[in-house]
């Protein structure tokens, strides 16, 4: 097992520790984009239509022509469907999708299955992959995976955050954090502004951090039972930087084998 440095919150090496062998596991992106496809489609809720909509009407359909002592000479199949008046006249078509308040052509079922499944070791891997793919990164002058004190866990506020930031020179994160990029809506001129996903903070356990660390633009916090795919590889794109608290690395392992995608899926329905 490779061995780390232990950061301070002042950005001072205080000490080093083992990494679990999950740190090491071999990055499999194929089962990582299909985690975070899995666990996206959680997000997707299900949809359907009134069983009886544009079916409650006077209207019926009355046969053909030969059939039928209402007049009906050159007319379609599709249009019979009339609305019943007196004296044999034709009211307004109903009932067919293209007429006025008519039903619709296609309606959503709420049957359909909308959710991607996963088995629970290949979710496990995949998260475990994703951990590793975290991990190796070349940053100037800090030793990767980011292993800071569990003083961490006791920060309380957004400034003592940023302070711990700057002092361990990751000013850069920061930065690259609040730059934006523009997507285009599903409207015509419409524009929605995201920011980057420069890094995760995971600790073990939440001592305030959460509350701390949650509004600053590209920076992810959760604890190490709230941790999915998506976080540590945003978009199916593994390679994230991470940073941990010193239990939270110790724990992760373990952590892993009571993962699963169901377990995790209402902590992604929540963020």
């Amino acid at each position: 097992m490779a061995s780390v440095n232990i950061y301070s919150v002042d950005g001072k090496e205080v000490g080093k520790i083992e990494l679990p062998k999950v740190f090491e596991k071999t990055v499999r992106e194929e089962l990582i984009r299909r985690a975070v496809v899995a666990e996206q489609s959680m997000r997707l809720q299900p949809q359907g239509h009134y069983l009886l909509a544009g079916m409650q009407t006077t209207a019926r359909y009355y046969g053909r022509y030969d059939a039928s002592w209402r007049t009906g000479r050159h007319m379609g199949i599709a249009i019979r469907p009339r609305e019943k008046l007196g004296g044999g006249r034709q009211g307004q078509v109903k009932r067919i999708p293209s007429a006025v308040k008519g039903k619709r052509a296609h309606p959503h079922k709420i049957e359909k299955r909308l959710s991607e499944s996963m088995n629970n070791r290949e979710y496990q891997a995949a998260l475990a992959s994703s951990i590793s793919a975290s991990a190796k990164h070349m940053l100037k002058g800090i030793t990767t995976p980011i292993v800071v004190d569990n003083a961490i866990e006791s920060l309380k506020s957004t400034k003592e955050i940023l302070k711990m930031f700057k002092g361990m020179q990751m000013q850069s994160l920061l930065e690259e954090g609040r730059k934006k990029y523009v997507k285009k809506g599903l409207r015509r001129g419409s524009r929605r502004v995201h920011y980057k996903n420069t890094a995760a903070l995971i600790v073990n356990s939440d001592k305030g951090v959460v509350k701390a660390a949650r509004n600053i633009p590209g920076i992810s916090v959760c604890t190490v039972d709230k941790l999915t795919v998506n976080m540590l590889a945003p978009g199916g794109n593994p390679g994230r930087i991470s940073i941990w608290s010193a239990d939270a690395a110790k724990n992760v392992e373990s952590k892993i084998n009571d993962l699963t995608l169901k377990s995790q899926a209402k902590y992604y329905m929540s963020d």
